[in-house]
């Protein structure tokens, strides 16, 4: 019922819902109608979005000649299922090295590489694309040298992660958490490099070393299969992962829902 009947006196109330393809709904393990027509949903998965609609059966009673009428109101509404994102993070940093030229650039990569995936191997966490570039750089009173731009990505899903996922069927909460201690870490990481080198005045700076203060850190994320973010349509929740609706279908982990007429139902993962 509406806030106009729900805060007034009522008499025989009745209720009928029907869900998603004007099917009756009644009281399961999932589902549950309550004396006031509440309907609680408990488990709520992507095939459960669509139109519910409540219609609401009441009477009014005349006074004196206790004359009764029934009243019919119709009320309909549309759940989506969602989700939170999955968090992952974009880490791009520097450092100085001799030379472009040489396999030493490479073995510096390939060790950082190990150095950090063994950082956050315990949070089920690892580094993924990395790449890096070697430049020539133009510094005011220092003139020119040399700089190793390396670029990569956390990502929470290494092999096992699903070992961690016994509380949560979707575990999202729990990779969320993960990733965020796995971005901690890192970024402690790199500040004591950068301690060691620029604030130990007794120690020698080695050739290749952390470029203080490089470390860029941006929050990627991504939606599961059959999910995506709308603004427009889901305004009150711009950061959500929520249902494809029909018509669109997300086969893969980006943010957004693609178009296929030939849709009819919630949550697609693929286009017929």
């Amino acid at each position: 019922m509406d806030f106009k009947h729900a805060n007034k006196e009522t008499v025989d109330p009745t209720f009928v819902w029907f869900g998603p393809n004007e099917e009756k709904l009644t009281g399961n393990n999932q589902m549950n109608i309550t004396e006031t027509g509440k309907l609680v949903v408990k488990h709520f998965l992507e095939s459960l979005s669509g139109p519910y609609t409540c219609t609401f059966f009441y009477k009014a009673v005349t006074a004196g000649t206790q004359e009764e009428k029934v009243i019919k109101k119709r009320y309909t509404f549309v759940l989506f299922a969602y989700r939170e994102p999955d968090y992952s993070y974009q880490m791009s940093l520097r450092f100085t090295t001799k030379s472009c030229e040489g396999r030493t650039n490479d073995l510096l990569f390939r060790v950082l590489k190990k150095v950090l995936d063994n950082l956050i191997s315990d949070l089920t966490c690892h580094v993924i694309d990395p790449s890096y570039k070697c430049h020539v750089v133009r510094i005011p009173k220092r003139g020119l040298v040399h700089e190793l731009f390396i670029a990569f990505q956390v990502n929470p899903f290494a092999p096992g992660w699903k070992a961690a996922c016994t509380q949560s069927t979707d575990c999202e909460d729990i990779t969320n958490y993960n990733i965020l201690q796995a971005r901690d870490r890192i970024e402690e990481f790199f500040r004591s490099q950068a301690a060691i080198f620029y604030h130990n005045f007794n120690k020698i700076i080695p050739a290749m070393h952390f470029v203080e203060h490089s470390l860029q850190i941006v929050r990627v994320d991504s939606c599961r299969p059959g999910f995506g973010k709308n603004e427009a349509m889901h305004s009150n929740c711009a950061s959500c992962c929520v249902v494809c609706s029909p018509g669109t279908f997300s086969p893969d982990i980006d943010v957004t829902c693609q178009t296929c007429i030939s849709i009819h139902v919630y949550g697609a993962r693929s286009c017929p």
